[in-house]
């Protein structure tokens, strides 16, 4: 059954988790279930045990005994991890195994030494690259066929000490369990890339769209509170010249900036809404709330717009309603949505005033703002008095977002 390992995650990469305190453990790689390993290896041992002779404490025996011992060390060290075992140790480790393997068979006279040098082999191919691998499988191979080679002599059949020769090829399954390992681990570590990638353009998306927001919230702050303050400060001066009348109608004013402060902040959390109404349906609840009903003209195939876009019109279209009613009040507004091929066109129009304008000019970052609006959609916005036509004199907002 698959086994998964972890295996230590890039540190020269940011942690997936660093900026939004998500716990993330390390990514595991797929290997042989290690229970499957140590049951093989101590089948081995146990075979090898039990079947190798003669095996003792003296002469023979004892030289026995001690290789058997050896090859076993040999054999277990294959569960030691790679991170802690340097490649030339390992590469000493397995080459002193080989010789270890190949001097066991040369000295017992019968049972199952030759498993050692098989699975040492395969162990070496997984463990070693590809071209010490096949050097020292090849030295076992030669070793292992020379010694039984010399130990049964010329006259033996050739099949049994050719048998010897074999005992390199289990490298061939060791390099390419290795290889399957390490495409594994690439293909880990690229999700992992990718993530990471994921999560760092998420992390740009709201620091972006923190930024819209405070863009909003700004444009309405700015033009209300400002005017508000305004209002109540010049309130606090006629107060010492005891006239009534002024102080009163500067209190109306400030009264009246607080009601449309009131109302733009309800348009601009309408427009900040994920699940706000399609840009038609958002516009004529806008113009409803500001005393504009049925002034809004459709042309063209209406089709879904993007929500950036969506969003992004809405805001232009409160600010020239508010430009409309602080420089023209009491005139009449007609908005405009045009669905072209290959843009969208949204118009503000508005007739000059028929009731008293305020005094004071605006700031002009209204203006300003709505064209860094519809630069962010790579469109064009111009703005002012209609020159010829039936809407002559009147004041014009016209941008023009590009499908």
């Amino acid at each position: 059954m698959p086994y998964l390992r972890p295996v230590p995650a890039d540190q020269s990469a940011p942690h997936p988790g660093a900026d939004t305190g998500e716990a993330t453990g390390e990514r595991p790689v797929p290997e042989q279930d290690p229970r499957v390993q140590w049951a093989a290896t101590l089948a081995v041992i146990v075979a090898g045990a039990l079947t190798i002779r003669p095996m003792g404490l003296s002469g023979q025996g004892l030289a026995v005994a001690v290789l058997f011992v050896v090859n076993a060390a040999s054999l277990l060290a294959r569960r030691l991890p790679e991170h802690r075992v340097p490649p030339r140790l390992a590469l000493v480790w397995l080459t002193l195994g080989v010789f270890a393997a190949a001097a066991l068979i040369g000295v017992s006279s019968s049972g199952t030494s030759y498993l050692f040098a098989f699975f040492l082999a395969g162990h070496i191919g997984y463990r070693l690259e590809t071209r010490p691998a096949l050097v020292l499988a090849g030295l076992c191979s030669l070793l292992c066929g020379a010694v039984l080679y010399l130990r049964l002599g010329p006259e033996q059949d050739p099949l049994a000490w050719t048998f010897g020769l074999a005992t390199g090829i289990p490298v061939l399954i060791g390099i390419v369990n290795r290889t399957q390992r390490r495409a594994v681990r690439a293909a880990i570590e690229a999700a992992g890339s990718a993530e990471r990638a994921a999560r760092a353009e998420a992390r740009t998306a709201v620091l972006t769209e923190r930024g819209r927001i405070a863009r909003d919230v700004h444009d309405v702050l700015a033009h209300s509170l400002a005017g508000i303050n305004m209002q109540l400060e010049l309130a606090d001066a006629l107060i010492d010249t005891g006239d009534l009348n002024k102080v009163r109608e500067a209190h109306e004013k400030a009264h009246d900036l607080v009601k449309e402060s009131l109302k733009q902040a309800q348009w601009t959390v309408h427009a900040l809404r994920e699940d706000t109404l399609p840009l038609p349906q958002s516009l004529a609840a806008m113009l409803a709330s500001s005393g504009h009903r049925d002034a809004l003209t459709v042309t063209g195939t209406e089709r879904g717009l993007p929500a950036k876009v969506v969003q992004n019109l809405l805001r232009i279209a409160q600010e020239a309603l508010t430009n409309a009613a602080r420089h023209a009040p009491g005139g009449a507004v007609d908005v405009e949505l045009t669905f072209a091929a290959a843009s969208t066109t949204l118009r503000i129009r508005n007739r000059p005033a028929t009731g008293e304008v305020g005094a004071g000019a605006g700031s002009g970052m209204g203006l300003i703002g709505m064209r860094e609006r519809v630069a962010l959609l790579g469109g064009t916005l111009t703005a002012g008095p209609v020159a010829e036509g039936p809407h002559q004199g009147d004041w014009q907002v016209e941008a023009v977002i590009p499908q």
